[in-house]
């Protein structure tokens, strides 16, 4: 028993071993600011049981902050190739947070969505440049482990977070979700200007000798593709943030501070799961491979209220399935379209990634609401289980073409060898 332990130890030692003080650093901002990040995964239950909105208008308003969301995503891509993500990232801290206060004020649908939609254009030009600053501050072998690392701090501030907020918003109100979310990311904006400075990206040997050419990743077929099955994926995913609030405490009647306690579990799998299964799997398996076992989990997450009466046991099973399926696709998905860009043209990859998720966060709240509301839960979960099954043959197509160029290109270069051989 005492070596097991010690295993375990050593694995969480190798796991976060040779990762760059910047990146402890980054972490800590993102920390910082994610610990605040309540108002979007209380947002559907403010909308529909604090100003009485239907399920579909909250879906339409959940939607409209995706939109936002992923016009932020292609504008902070843009930012971050022409000003830099240290900017990019401070000035979306700083003016996204203080923006959070426009909304705890706003009742009626039209401006509601209006503001929204400003809150998230601002605050989500901060998530490519945040991805691009890891080329920066990581080694580019770590870089696996070093989105991880960021992950990680994502997903205990969330779990902060989202703790705090079932209490908050139970005992004291909705409004101090707002002002929670704005206060943590102005300081966070302002500890990155403390604790870091810019710098430039760490490149590979081969990266290097490469000439530097900017390439646009509209011409990057595979990772057109990659993108577009990334999007699927999200749809899906985005269920636990957008639908999975209303089920619970509507359908289920769950009340809101145990929501929150439910989903504290999602946060505390990632924190103490994810770096040694990246540690352990980045050695072992192509990071696409990952992405489709990680995108199988998910969607079994969700498919799983349609195959048991026992409530309590599905929601066991769907928060460890979809937590499992997050650590394990996410990172090597991350790291996989960080790997596709070049130095130069970093956001405008990062940028298409995030806004993919920022599309899925489109439309899976009006689909997943409108699909709930009309034919009810079961069918939703069907749906999903249709749309994560594409996504995730389709990120296993992906790998099998690549593997196939591989292939083609090392035996063109076999024959081009044994050709100029034999010319001599």
């Amino acid at each position: 028993m005492q070596q097991v332990a010690t295993n375990i130890i050593q694995l969480y030692r190798n796991s976060f071993e040779g990762l760059s003080r910047d990146i402890w650093l980054l972490s800590l901002m993102t920390l910082i600011n994610r610990s605040g990040t309540m108002v979007i995964v209380f947002m559907t239950i403010y909308l529909t049981q604090s100003l009485g909105w239907t399920l579909t208008e909250a879906g339409i308003a959940m939607s409209v902050f995706g939109i936002g969301s992923a016009l932020g995503s292609y504008i902070g891509g843009w930012l971050t190739d022409k000003i830099g993500y240290y900017k990019t990232m401070f000035w979306a801290l700083v003016i996204g947070g203080s923006s959070f206060l426009l909304l705890v004020h706003m009742r009626e649908f039209y401006e509601y969505c209006i503001t929204v939609f400003i809150v998230s254009t601002i605050s989500d030009a901060f998530r490519p440049a945040v991805m691009a600053s890891i080329s920066a501050y990581s080694k580019p072998e770590n870089q696996n482990r070093s989105m991880s690392m960021v992950r990680l701090a994502i997903n205990l501030g969330f779990t902060i977070g989202v703790g705090a907020a079932g209490i908050i918003s139970e005992y004291l109100g909705f409004e101090y979700l707002f002002y929670i979310d704005a206060i943590t990311c102005i300081s966070a904006g302002f500890f990155l200007r403390w604790a870091l400075v810019e710098k430039e990206d760490q490149l590979t040997e081969e990266e290097k000798a490469a000439p530097q050419r900017k390439e646009s990743p509209y011409s990057d077929h595979s990772y057109l593709a990659f993108v577009l099955f990334i999007l699927f994926s999200m749809i899906v995913f985005s269920q636990l943030w957008n639908t999975i609030p209303v089920y619970f405490t509507d359908f289920l009647k769950i009340s809101k501070d145990n929501y929150g306690f439910i989903m504290i579990i999602n946060g505390i799998l990632i924190v103490i799961l994810e770096m040694p299964l990246v540690y352990i799997l980045e050695k072992r398996f192509h990071q696409l491979t990952l992405v489709v076992v990680g995108t199988v989990l998910i969607t079994l997450g969700f498919l799983i209220f349609n195959l048991t009466d026992f409530w309590q046991l599905a929601i066991g099973i769907c928060i460890v399935a979809v937590s499992l399926g997050e650590i394990i696709a996410f990172p090597f998905s991350n790291s996989y379209a960080l790997s596709r860009s070049k130095p130069g043209q970093r956001g405008a990859y990062m940028g298409m990634y995030t806004m993919a998720w920022s599309v899925g966060a489109i439309i899976s709240p009006t689909l997943g609401m409108y699909i709930a509301e009309t034919y009810g839960f079961p069918i939703l979960w069907y749906l999903m289980t249709a749309i994560g099954t594409i996504a995730a043959i389709g990120f296993y197509l992906i790998k099998v073409k690549e593997g196939t160029s591989i292939r083609t290109a090392a035996k063109v270069s076999t024959v081009s060898a044994v050709t100029k051989s034999n010319s001599h």
